[in-house]
């Protein structure tokens, strides 16, 4: 399990840096459970944050703080509750019936129906977009997986309780990390304790992805990225060797990646 916390300090695009111990009051990653999460609202409790909140339970930070709208720099408190899930916007209207009387119908209305499309794209490209970057949504399940590095695995996964909750890759400084999958990015940063930098990939309702211990990270937080797209370089930051951490997580939870990747 690698992350307890998302943070709000990025190597290249935050602009309001918090202070480390704010966010993380003492806890490490390994202080959280390691079940999928699937409730609808959370309780707040002490030494938590929005990022640490939106990571084990499988969310995108921004999304939680528009949800429940707070805004930046995302303050919460023990004890609040927080809805994780968006309801559809519903709207009345008016219609005749035969009786000539007049009845209210409820239409469902997608949410963010105007939403812009990412990063300079134009309108026609997005709308082929198989993640579907014009509405925000994501698909049901992964449409294909791709290794992160074509390095070798140098420690394998575990699911014992201080076990490793990824897969580690040896190889040199600089070498290409690429998404595994494709999706949108939800975090980029470099101050998770003992993890250097990293990037956050969702790329369904329930999966995201992580890479940690980047030497250069290539993406900017909201990009869409494709399956095997260079995202980072492999570095050495938070660690004293170069090498790749990557983990898959399903709704929080942290799964061996190797029931996903192809065999190579």
């Amino acid at each position: 399990m690698l992350f307890c916390c998302l943070i709000n300090i990025s190597c290249s695009n935050r602009s309001q840096p918090a202070p480390v111990s704010e966010l993380y009051q003492g806890k490490t990653f390994r202080d959280f459970e390691q079940q999928a999460y699937s409730a609808k609202t959370y309780q707040v409790k002490a030494g938590e944050t929005l990022y640490s909140i939106a990571w084990y339970s499988g969310n995108d930070y921004r999304d939680l703080a528009r949800i429940n709208k707070i805004p930046p720099p995302y303050q919460i408190q023990p004890g609040q509750l927080l809805t994780l899930v968006e309801l559809p916007k519903s709207i009345l209207r008016k219609s005749n019936n035969s009786t000539g009387q007049t009845s209210k119908v409820i239409v469902n209305q997608s949410v963010d129906p105007s939403k812009k499309q990412a990063y300079g794209e134009s309108e026609q490209n997005v709308n082929k977009d198989p993640i579907g970057s014009t509405t925000g949504q994501f698909p049901d399940r992964v449409k294909s997986w791709h290794w992160p590095t074509s390095e070798r695995v140098s420690r394998g996964f575990s699911a014992k309780e201080q076990g490793n909750k990824g897969l580690d890759f040896s190889g040199k400084l600089g070498r290409p990390i690429l998404a595994a999958a494709d999706g949108k990015v939800v975090y980029t940063g470099d101050a998770l304790r003992g993890f250097g930098k990293l990037v956050i990939i969702k790329h369904s309702d329930a999966y995201l992805t992580a890479y940690a211990h980047n030497d250069k990270i290539l993406v900017k937080e909201q990009q869409w990225v494709t399956a095997g797209q260079k995202i980072a370089t492999m570095g050495r930051s938070g660690t004293d060797k170069v090498k790749l951490h990557f983990e898959v997580r399903y709704k929080g939870k942290s799964i061996n990646p190797l029931r996903f990747l192809p065999k190579r």
